[in-house]
């Protein structure tokens, strides 16, 4: 089969080519996936490098997410042959085939085609933990989205917006701030380079936002503890802005604000009740038309380094989807 592999970790992804692999065997408990779209994410890049908490031995299969038709599942599994699922794994979706344990993966929604629903998990599951299991969002509440015109960023601005939040999107190119305009429905987008709070306070009546939604990290991290309303909460995603930030522990203390992790994968299997709970939450949306994952291009997985070199320059709006065997 046609997989992406990472035999070496390297700037610039020198060490990911596309090879001939055998088809994966599957072990108990785990589904036999036959994969039809396959969706980028920021962790897919920095662990080719070795940039990302997860270092998975080499060599690996990179791609974290993706949808396909079950090919095989255990007997007396919750799955049949030909069940059209979406889900992931930490690796191994780059590929024509795939396997993933059967907690892994949720049946796809009605009406939504391999893309979209290649694009659904990781985002809108980040999302939906943070904003929600975490941060307790309510209808009503100030949400300030960093990064939104990255997939991760533009899930959050969709669902705290259907959700019944205001939404203020946020990013670090004045090119994307237009694009986002055009591609999000948040009550505002604004630049966030440099000094941003006054046009926080201005936009929210001087309220400022109960939940920061923060997948950047560094200068944007910073200028986010003077965004926060008293008893808010700011939510770190991570950190595509290369630097990891600090705070000195009197900022939360005077400000009556918590700083809390969100790790979504590591949430959901640590507690995997509540990861099937999220994902049937973010199914039910999708299926109800309440959420639509932005798609930035479709590609075929032969043309891969386009797609990471796009990402990596910061050229993408929503989500980048390959198509293995295409």
């Amino acid at each position: 089969m046609q997989a992406l592999e990472v035999s070496s970790l390297a700037p610039e992804f020198a060490g990911c080519a596309l090879t001939e692999r055998p088809i994966p065997v599957r072990a108990a408990g785990e589904v036999l996936v036959r994969v039809r779209a396959a969706s980028l994410n920021f962790p897919d890049l920095l662990m080719t490098t070795g940039g990302y908490q997860f270092k998975p031995d080499l060599p690996y299969v990179a791609g974290m997410e993706l949808a396909g038709e079950v090919v095989q599942a255990d007997p007396g599994s919750e799955f049949a042959v030909g069940d059209r699922v979406y889900g992931g794994n930490k690796t191994g979706g780059f590929a024509e085939y795939a396997t993933l344990p059967e907690r892994a993966i949720t049946r796809m929604p009605h009406g939504i085609d391999f893309p979209a629903a290649a694009a659904l998990g990781a985002a809108y599951g980040t999302a939906y933990t943070g904003l929600v299991e975490i941060g307790g969002l309510k209808a009503g509440q100030w949400v300030l989205v960093h990064g939104a015109s990255g997939g991760v960023g533009l899930a959050a601005v969709e669902l705290a917006k259907r959700l019944g939040a205001h939404v203020i999107a946020t990013s670090g190119s004045p090119d994307k701030v237009e694009r986002l305009k055009a591609a999000s429905d948040a009550d505002a987008v604004i630049l966030a380079n440099g000094r941003f709070r006054e046009q926080v306070a201005t936009i929210t009546d001087g309220a400022l936002c109960d939940l920061v939604y923060d997948p950047v990290g560094g200068d944007v991290f910073d200028e986010s503890t003077r965004c926060v309303a008293f008893g808010g909460k700011l939510l770190v995603i991570g950190f595509a802005g290369g630097r990891i930030a600090d705070i000195s522990t009197n900022i939360p203390l005077i400000k009556g604000f918590s700083v809390v992790g969100v790790r979504a994968g590591e949430y959901a299997r640590r507690f995997p009740d509540r990861g099937r709970a999220i994902r049937e939450a973010v199914a039910t949306l999708a299926a109800d038309g309440r959420l639509s994952p932005h798609i930035d291009r479709i590609l075929p997985l032969s043309r891969w380094h386009e797609g990471f070199a796009a990402m990596a320059a910061r050229e993408i709006v929503g989500k980048v989807v390959f198509e293995p065997g295409s």
